[in-house]
């Protein structure tokens, strides 16, 4: 039988930029095919023009032997290609059943078949094993786990063949990545074949059945095993091998610089008390919901707590007022950084200089001072490209963390509050990230991580605190820390130890 599909000689080509240079791999009925590759390779490219929201330039899609129509995605979707983004494309107000059939709703005449939409949609939910979510309820009130399975709900609804799912597992916890495992499995029991991309290679080996490794447009490996080794595939990805990835592990010499204090903030926090002395980097665990976010946007002025206080350097913050934390010397990179920390048609320029714009006032904004200082601090952490004035939005999401950074590099800020600074990132820009957090320790600064990644927490932290449901409940070493230990105390004590032996 011929594959479900075929890509030949793919090559895409915008105006002055080969984004795919020549791309082969081929996709077998009812297995997990994972696509890996640095940032910058190709990979979205590749999936846009399979499900033909991008038109190829050259080469052939085949799905099932039969060439797929280029740039039409309606006509992609018919054939039975769905594809899942990083972002999910749901509407928070809309209803799991409204959500599963938009655009093609069932009808009874000239309305709109409700208890038909609900009938089917929990069909959906129960041929992926999650029967408890309610058709009724709305998007919003969801966990992000729910919503990634109402989004491949809607991509069967079409009676899809071939699944494409992009980062899917980034924004989930461990608990969460198994319950979306357990989805693709049934998916690829019943035959569905599923394109699986992810920067997380522990991932690949537990979900996948076979690998394309891409690089610079091209296609650098295909058809290997999922029990390729790490650190082939590594090789791989960026070219050489990166000998080692996390860099030796800060140990606080300094005073405390952030002394938070019994801050609430019901119901995501719970009276937290937490210190970060400089030169420390301090990591925050736990599950997805357990109030680490919410702890951030507290210590930074984002939002005001109902009670506790922030000190920056023996002094108080006033509550919810992030210019003052800024002036205090505390910078910010959010968990989300396309739409919380940067402004994405901006140069990177604009981005880099926007917290400390004040330094380049000579009556009028000194551009030249600008633009050099900004410079100075991308080629610091060696951000491609190279050129300072290229809009932010055609940066690949490492490179746009590099920007986020290098605002707070330029500032020169005292503490320094990480949320998934690696999410979304390949192999090698997590190496020069983790790095870029060590000088920074070593140079003096208090970082305080947030990731979801236990193993990460485990290479690059001085101590680590679990959260859970607002609170700290745990705390060690980093040199101590194992990822069974911390998943151990992230979990609620009433749920089982199974988990945690399937996960780690």
């Amino acid at each position: 039988m011929a594959p479900v599909l075929e890509v030949r000689g793919l090559v895409k080509e915008y105006p002055g930029v080969k984004a795919l240079k020549g791309v082969d791999f081929a996709v077998e009925r009812g297995e997990v095919h994972c696509l890996l590759g640095p940032n910058g390779a190709g990979k979205s490219t590749l999936i846009k023009c399979v499900s033909g929201a991008v038109a190829p330039t050259a080469g052939e899609i085949l799905l099932d032997g039969d060439p797929l129509p280029v740039g039409d995605p309606s006509a992609s979707l018919r054939r039975g290609v769905a594809t899942i983004y990083q972002e999910l494309d749901l509407v928070d107000e809309l209803t799991v059943a409204q959500s599963v059939f938009l655009a093609h709703e069932p009808r009874r005449g000239p309305f709109l078949d409700l208890e038909r939409m609900r009938r089917d949609a929990a069909a959906l939910l129960a041929r992926l094993g999650h029967e408890a979510i309610d058709p009724r309820t709305k998007v919003r009130e969801l966990r992000p786990a729910a919503q990634q399975v109402v989004s491949i709900a809607r991509a069967l609804s079409h009676d899809v063949r071939l699944l494409i799912m992009d980062e899917p597992s980034a924004i989930l916890d461990d608990g969460e990545i198994e319950t979306l495992f357990g989805v693709v499995r049934r998916l690829t029991a019943d035959g569905v074949s599923v394109v699986y991309i992810s920067h997380r290679l522990d991932e690949i080996r537990r979900i996948g059945d076979r690998v394309t490794v891409l690089t610079d447009g091209r296609t650098a490996a295909t058809d290997l095993p999922a029990a390729t080794p790490t650190d082939e595939l590594v090789e791989l990805m960026v070219g050489r091998a990166v000998e080692q990835l996390y860099p030796e592990r800060p140990h606080a010499s300094g005073e405390v610089v952030l002394d938070v204090r019994g801050v609430r903030r019901l119901p995501s926090v719970r009276a937290v008390s937490l210190q970060v002395r400089a030169g420390e980097v301090v990591g925050l665990g736990g599950l997805v919901g357990s109030g680490r976010t919410e702890l951030l946007r507290l210590i930074y002025g984002l939002d005001a707590p109902q009670a506790g206080e922030v000190r920056v350097g023996g002094r108080r913050l006033p509550p919810g007022r992030p210019d003052r934390a800024i002036a205090a010397g505390l910078g910010l990179a959010p968990e989300d950084r396309k739409s919380q920390g940067l402004l994405l048609d901006w140069s990177l320029t604009k981005n880099v200089s926007l917290a400390d714009l004040g330094r380049f006032e000579r009556g009028l904004l000194s551009v030249r001072a600008e633009r050099a200082a900004a410079r100075e601090q991308l080629q610091r952490l060696r951000t491609v490209p190279a050129d300072a004035e290229r809009a932010v939005r055609e940066l690949s999401g490492g490179n746009q963390q590099k920007v986020v950074l290098a605002r707070w590099l330029l500032r020169s800020c005292r503490v320094l509050l990480l949320d998934e600074p690696t999410r979304g990132v390949d192999v090698a820009t997590k190496a020069e990230l983790y790095r870029v957090i060590g000088d920074l320790a070593a140079a003096g600064v208090a970082v305080l991580v947030v990731s979801s990644e236990l193993g990460e927490l485990v290479g690059i932290c001085s101590r680590i605190l679990v959260m859970r449901e607002g609170e700290t409940v745990f705390e060690v070493d980093g040199e101590r820390a194992s990822e069974r230990e911390l998943l151990r105390h992230a979990v609620a004590p009433t749920e089982t130890a199974d988990l945690i032996e399937e996960v780690t």
